[in-house]
């Protein structure tokens, strides 16, 4: 028994042995290892930073439009020549415990080992000053826990055989500050064009604001508002560390620091190289970018750019002193894939004087009238067509509001809406193709009531307009350019009416290769059918018929072009502060901006004056570039069956077909070419023939009901007495249709109009009205019922149909009041008839 305990006990021994003498040798290893660790050379970097840095190439892969280190500027100083507002900011902004730490912060290496142990990812313990100058040095993308032992390691090291002064100096003369800036020195004279040791405090703080992200705090790109807010947090961690007083903190808040205008080193394409630069980075991350050797080839097609930019710096310098437009911007997407051709962002990228750096490509315009088509498509999506009639006459739209524009509150005559047309004619009775071609105001705001406002935004957002997503804030206005969009945007919008409806999101790059070459990026095409292929068509139909826009834009404007297939829209807003010409052929689409980057208005002329010409000039250069193709024509379904207001009749709702051999009633054994409908005249608004929610379905019971309905009416039963157009149309003929309905129409049904009131006659309120009708049809009157303003106010079953009332007993009295009449024959029939009375207050 002992025996055995005495060689159970060997036994252990034996193994606490072996288990200590393997901890020995593996921490013998490891700290022979770790001992072998060397400094790396700290004196190389400008080849460090050149060999791994990104490059940014056209589409053809020849073209190198960026290196993202390219011609590296940096000038080594000593630390007497950075002033200490420079070492301070750096210290309380990137490492507050710099002068207290001896390389690596305990509490930072171990929560670095456990989210490096919980995540596998190896991506955290670079904090300090110390170790930022290591990994600078050693300057790979290894993620590896034996990689950032190193770097923690060394960094002790580091701080073994330098002083803290001199690694903060070598951190501050490597420091990245965007693009090829590296290094205190060079950043104070490029930013502010003086030495490191002359820079102020607020200078100070900006320059410490940088390098956590150059380039998304660049003081030349789109977030200034977050530079601003990271060099006030370098300001109060001064304050919080004693660096400054409060006095001297308050004062370098209050400051306003220049920034001198940048400079242009190898950059081709500057709006879109940064555009690729930031979507990079937001991918991949800074550090990537500026080490990883990445090879980009984009979308941009560089003979188009280089055209562009210099058509938009011609006619912007010319229309600057012409019609006081600054700034000009051009875009052109592929419409079959989505890729962006051409992005010029301005006239000038390094013009400081009109804040050149900045891209108007993305950013939010009022688009005016060329947001249009899009409203158009909408509605003819519910059901209405290029020939649905709406009337183009002066018209108020707010609900708040008379018909003739006066409130029907006093003191609220900011809340009536009654816009007017480009040229303040009204022409009365116009196709939907028409009002679209000639751009007309009136009917393009009937068209969006019609199309539904939450439904247009809707499609608007489907093919590619996402900075329209707040329809309670645009209202009716929006088809006249009340939203904001991007010239990106609209350009891709525009590429779907090219495309069929099939919708290719704008995009940048096509492939991206590692410093190896292996590609670990390619683009992969998502189209997406987001709008009816014959609306598409439909679309470009109207925006590519030169006869259709003549009289608005003459028969040789620059949105022709003989020979060639192109669609075109323009636009202006009211205000004169941005001007559109966006277009398409069918493989191409182009958008074409002029305006002023302050948002100032212009000289008040139509965009065909103020943008058309430099889109032409554009195009031109487009069209030599590609093959000629031409649009697919919309199919032509057979309309015989819609409602006359929906294909392009406007005098009445109410039609007959006859025989024309005899004038008599039809049957199905006429021929063909003998068949002919006709209409009873009875002109109205859309609204009383259609359901604006389903044009394709009944009647409306009561279209006084919708709250647009009197306010459309009105200025239409004004227009008919004016014009005396009821006397002038005879029952028209309207087509011979190929189809012959099954159920034929007497050539004489009921019909009815009002013999009193007259049309737009004044009464007092205690004047009694007596209200006759004059009925026709072969079976007789059995009852009529009358309504105002959808007041039902009393019936009859006795000739002559007539019935009195007094206005002052109306609950629902106003100034202009709607009349209707609804007359019941003993066949069956209804029909209604309305006229319009107004009351003096």
């Amino acid at each position: 028994m002992r025996r055995k305990i005495r060689r159970l006990l060997s036994r252990k021994n034996e193994i606490i042995i072996g288990v200590a003498a393997g901890i020995l040798l593996f921490s013998s290893i490891i700290v022979l290892w770790i001992a072998s660790f060397q400094l790396p050379d700290l004196g190389s970097f400008e080849n460090r930073i050149v060999s791994q840095s990104t490059k940014i190439y056209d589409r053809t892969g020849t073209v190198l439009l960026y290196d993202i280190n390219q011609g590296v500027r940096r000038t080594v100083v000593k630390s007497d020549d950075i002033s200490r507002n420079v070492k301070n900011a750096a210290v309380a902004i990137e490492d507050s415990d710099f002068y207290q730490h001896k390389g690596v912060k305990p509490t930072a290496f171990l929560r670095a080992i456990w989210a490096n142990l919980t995540s596998g990812s190896y991506s955290q313990g670079g904090s300090t000053i110390t170790q930022q100058v290591i990994k600078n040095a050693l300057l790979t993308q290894d993620k590896s826990i034996s990689r950032k032992i190193k770097e923690w390691v060394l960094s002790v090291k580091l701080e073994g055989v330098m002083s803290k002064d001199e690694i903060l100096t070598l951190y501050l003369n490597e420091a990245p500050y965007g693009g090829n800036i590296y290094g205190t020195e060079e950043a104070s004279r490029s930013f502010f064009g003086k030495h490191a040791s002359e820079v102020n405090l607020a200078e100070a703080a900006y320059l410490a604001a940088l390098p956590n992200a150059p380039s998304y705090y660049s003081p030349y790109g789109g977030n200034r508002k977050a530079l601003e807010n990271r060099k006030n947090l370098v300001l109060e961690r001064m304050l919080k560390k004693g660096f400054v007083s409060q006095d001297e903190y308050d004062a370098a808040l209050d400051e306003k620091v220049e920034f001198l205008p940048q400079e242009s080193v190898g950059l081709k394409a500057p709006h879109f190289v940064m555009t690729v630069k930031k979507e990079l980075e937001k991918q991949y991350g800074e550090e990537v970018m500026q080490s990883s050797g990445f090879r980009v080839i984009t979308t941009l097609n560089y003979d188009l750019q280089a055209k562009a930019e210099e058509i938009a710096k011609r006619y912007a310098l010319e229309n600057e002193v012409k019609y006081k437009a600054s700034n000009a911007s051009l875009t052109a997407v592929d419409v079959k894939n989505g890729d962006v051709l051409v992005m010029v962002g301005s006239r000038n990228y390094f013009d400081q004087n009109i804040d050149g750096n900045f891209n108007v490509a993305l950013a939010k315009r009022q688009p005016g009238s060329s947001i249009k088509p899009v409203v158009y498509a909408a509605a003819f999506e519910k059901g209405y067509t290029p020939k649905t009639i709406v009337f183009d006459l002066q018209t108020e739209f707010s609900t708040e509001c008379n018909p003739d524009g006066t409130p029907i509150i006093p003191g609220n005559e900011d809340k009536c809406y009654m816009p007017e047309n480009y040229d303040e004619k009204y022409r009365g009775p116009v196709s939907l193709k028409e009002a679209l071609a000639q751009s007309i105001n009136i009917p393009a705001i009937k068209v969006l009531y019609l199309a539904g406002l939450r439904d247009a935004i809707n499609l608007a957002n489907n093919m590619g307009i996402e900075s329209l997503n707040d329809p309670d804030r645009y209202g009716l206005t929006l088809v006249l350019g009340g939203g904001e969009v991007t010239p990106l945007e609209l350009t891709g919008a525009y590429a779907v009416f090219a495309n069929d409806g099939v919708r290719n999101p704008p995009h940048y790059i096509l492939r991206i290769e590692d410093a190896s070459g292996k590609t670990i990026y390619s683009y992969s095409p998502d189209p997406n059918q987001v709008l009816n292929p014959n609306i598409a068509r439909e679309i470009t139909d109207i925006l590519s018929d030169n006869e259709a826009r003549t009289p608005l834009f003459g028969s040789n404007s620059p949105l022709y072009f003989e020979g060639y297939d192109v669609a075109a829209k323009t636009g202006t807003t009211n205000d004169y502060r941005d001007a559109w010409t966006v277009g398409y052929t069918p493989r191409i689409a182009v958008g074409a901006w002029v305006g002023n980057n302050d948002n100032s208005s212009m000289e008040k002329l139509v965009s065909g004056y103020l943008v058309a010409p430099m889109w032409n000039a554009f195009m031109k250069e487009v069209l030599k570039s590609e093959p000629i193709s031409y649009f697919r024509s919309p199919e032509l379904p057979d309309d015989s069956t819609l409602k006359p207001a929906l294909r392009g009749v406007w005098q009445g709702g109410e039609t007959y077909f006859v025989d024309s051999r005899t004038g008599l009633p039809g049957n199905l054994s006429t021929p063909d070419e003998f068949k002919q409908e006709k209409i009873i005249p009875n002109v109205h608004s859309i609204l009383y023939w259609v359901n604006k929610g389903n044009p394709m379905g009944p009647k409306p019971e009561h279209p006084e009901n919708d709250s647009q309905f009197n306010l459309w009416e009105s200025p239409i039963q004004k227009w008919v007495v004016e014009n005396n157009i009821m006397a002038s149309i005879p029952p028209v003929q309207i087509s011979s249709p190929s189809v012959f309905p099954t159920t034929i129409k007497q050539p004489k049904p009921l019909s009815a109009s009002f013999v009193s009131p007259v049309q737009g006659k004044t009464y007092l309120p205690t004047n009694k009205i007596d209200v006759t009708l004059s009925i026709v049809g072969d079976s007789p009157p059995i009852q009529a019922e009358f309504y105002a303003n959808g007041q039902f106010i009393g019936s009859t079953i006795n000739k002559p149909f007539s019935i009195s009332f007094i206005p002052k007993e109306l609950s629902l009295l106003q100034k202009y009041n709607n009349l209707k009449a609804v007359v019941y024959s003993s066949a069956g029939e209804k029909v209604e008839a309305a006229t319009t009375f107004i009351v003096s207050f």
